[in-house]
């Protein structure tokens, strides 16, 4: 049965009985101008009223009483018009600055935020933006570029839910991203080498002979860690607990930090321009970035590639990959695994040496002749 009653507004609207809606506690409605039922209900003297965004009177039911439950659910009630991802960042960017977090996630929300930024989810409400509509966003660079933004916009999402903005979190896929497969290699560094400036050159030289980790480790390292009697560097703080470690040193290693330390006890190893600062990941970027470029290499070569080059060098040499997991701060064997790949010259020479005692049978041509 079908009943009508006047818009405070002006105009006529449909209203259907609510059946499991719980009678008049929700109100189904339709408006001349939508094709959409839209609900009405007041929760604690608050009135909510909007579109159902469903055409079938079935699921528009099922709709509205969602709406209903996830209003009731909350401590307070439900703001009429949740904030756009834009508005909420400002909460969300304050958290990052105040919150207990590492300062390599700080960098990498803000990060996320700045490539979030600029698409146009930015200026949609939370509760309009679908899976659909994630899963349509592309970002420059490499899939861990786009897992950046997409890793705090789950972020974003969760924090809001917390403070009860919004109820329902949209369930996105990440980019699949592949492994790295460039070495920076004895070639690379060469090329590198002849047109890198300071400090990017020593840098270069470091990474690939210790395998550490650039912002978290190298470019932190203090001088009175660097123990040039036992040749080794101690790293007091790194991504994991096992990340805690001595390091050795080659001869080269050796004399470029001691070209470096010359004459000082303490301090940062890689001093900044600034007072009392190490030297930071954008402007090693930026002579990372005009050095590749000089050198011809591809863009998917980062400089990261010198510590695959380290793993993947000192496994093949050693076969030992709990040394190669102690030098590089792996606390998971999964983790050290990439570095173990399959050399070619092995499989080349056990083909070549398969074939080598192995007698050559004449073919019927070569016995009749």
């Amino acid at each position: 049965m079908l009943l009508f009653r006047a818009d405070p507004f002006g105009g006529t609207h449909e209203l259907l009985p609510c059946g499991l809606l719980g009678g008049d506690l929700v109100k189904l409605f339709r408006k001349n101008k939508s094709k959409y039922y839209w609900y009405d209900f007041t929760v604690r003297g608050e009135r909510y009223r909007g579109s159902t965004k469903e055409s079938n009177e079935t699921r528009a039911q099922k709709a509205a009483a969602l709406k209903l439950a996830a209003t009731i659910k909350g401590s307070d009630p439900l703001d009429r018009k949740p904030p756009t991802l834009r508005e909420y960042s400002k909460d969300f960017l304050q958290w990052v600055e105040t919150g207990r977090l590492e300062a390599d996630s700080r960098r990498y929300y803000k990060n996320g935020w700045r490539l979030l930024e600029q698409t146009k989810i930015a200026g949609m409400r939370m509760n309009q933006i679908t899976k659909d509509e994630v899963e349509k966003l592309l970002f420059p660079g490499s899939a861990s570029n786009g897992n950046n933004a997409l890793r705090t916009l789950r972020r974003m999402y969760s924090k809001a839910k917390e403070h009860r903005m919004i109820f329902e979190v949209p369930d996105f896929a990440l980019f699949k991203e592949r492994g790295r497969s460039l070495r920076l290699n004895d070639e690379a560094e060469r090329r590198l080498s002849a047109v890198a400036e300071q400090p990017l050159k020593d840098i270069i030289v470091v990474m690939r002979d210790t395998g550490m980790r650039n912002a978290r480790e190298l470019y932190c390292m203090r001088v009175e860690n660097v123990d040039f009697d036992a040749g080794t560097i101690f790293t007091p703080d790194s991504k994991t607990e096992s990340g805690r470690r001595f390091i050795p040193m080659s001869s080269r290693v050796k004399q470029t930090l001691e070209a470096r330390c010359e004459g000082r006890s303490e301090g940062w190893v890689w001093m900044s321009r600034y007072k009392g600062k190490h030297i930071g990941e954008g402007m090693v970027y930026r002579q990372w970035a005009r050095a590749r470029q000089a050198a011809g290499l591809p863009r998917e070569l980062v400089l990261y590639c010198a510590r695959h080059d380290f793993g993947s060098f000192v496994l093949a040499k050693t076969g030992n990959l709990k040394a190669v997991m102690n030098a590089m701060g792996h606390g998971d064997v999964r983790s050290a695994m990439v570095y173990q790949h399959p050399e070619g010259e092995i499989i080349r020479n056990a083909l070549n040496a398969r074939h080598i005692s192995r007698p050559t049978v004449p073919n019927d041509n070569q016995a009749n002749a």
